[in-house]
């Protein structure tokens, strides 16, 4: 399989909690094609733990990733990879990076709309906020609104939505080799 396609979008959708497995199973799926691929990585490291965690995740990629860091400049890093494979982690801490620097966040997911009109395939991987209780404040129940929105509005139009639990991927909407 090689990592070019006809005109329509090969777009994912990986979803699922924290440590369920979801950006191991988005690295298959986007190493089973043809290399390079991009990662767009859009964690800040802020403190030595997230550093550790920046560096397990690039130890796990083998030779043929090139990695963008794009905390908040998601859509332009999309469009600057052109028609190689690209795998985005994470889009809830894109988002929470656009709510800290108090961005215009319609604008910014109308830019993120617009350049995953992307021929080759991309995978998005985004933790799903939406399973666990009321948060106690506005801020954190904005953004847990907020990622909602977006992952309803990008399940519409990918072609394969999975959710992953405990490792396993549970194919929500297309199949696995679709």
């Amino acid at each position: 399989m090689t990592h070019h396609s006809s005109s329509t979008s090969q777009l994912t959708l990986v979803l699922g909690g924290a440590r369920s497995g979801k950006s191991r199973y988005a690295e298959g799926v986007i190493t089973r094609l043809t290399p390079p691929w991009v990662y767009i990585a859009t964690a800040q490291a802020f403190d030595d733990e997230m550093r550790a965690r920046i560096t397990e995740h690039r130890a796990r990629r083998a030779a043929g990733w090139r990695t963008v860091e794009a905390p908040l400049a998601l859509p332009d890093a999309l469009r600057d990879a052109g028609d190689t494979p690209v795998l985005v982690d994470c889009l809830t801490l894109w988002l929470s990076n656009l709510m800290l620097d108090d961005a215009d966040l319609d604008a910014a997911e109308a830019a993120l709309d617009a350049a995953l009109d992307r021929v080759a395939p991309t995978v998005l991987v985004s933790n799903e906020v939406g399973l666990g209780i009321v948060p106690d404040n506005a801020l954190a129940r904005r953004f847990r609104d907020r990622a909602g929105q977006l992952h309803q509005r990008l399940a519409a139009r990918a072609n394969r939505v999975v959710f992953t639990v405990a490792g396993l991927p549970l194919f929500v909407k297309g199949g696995p080799d679709e």
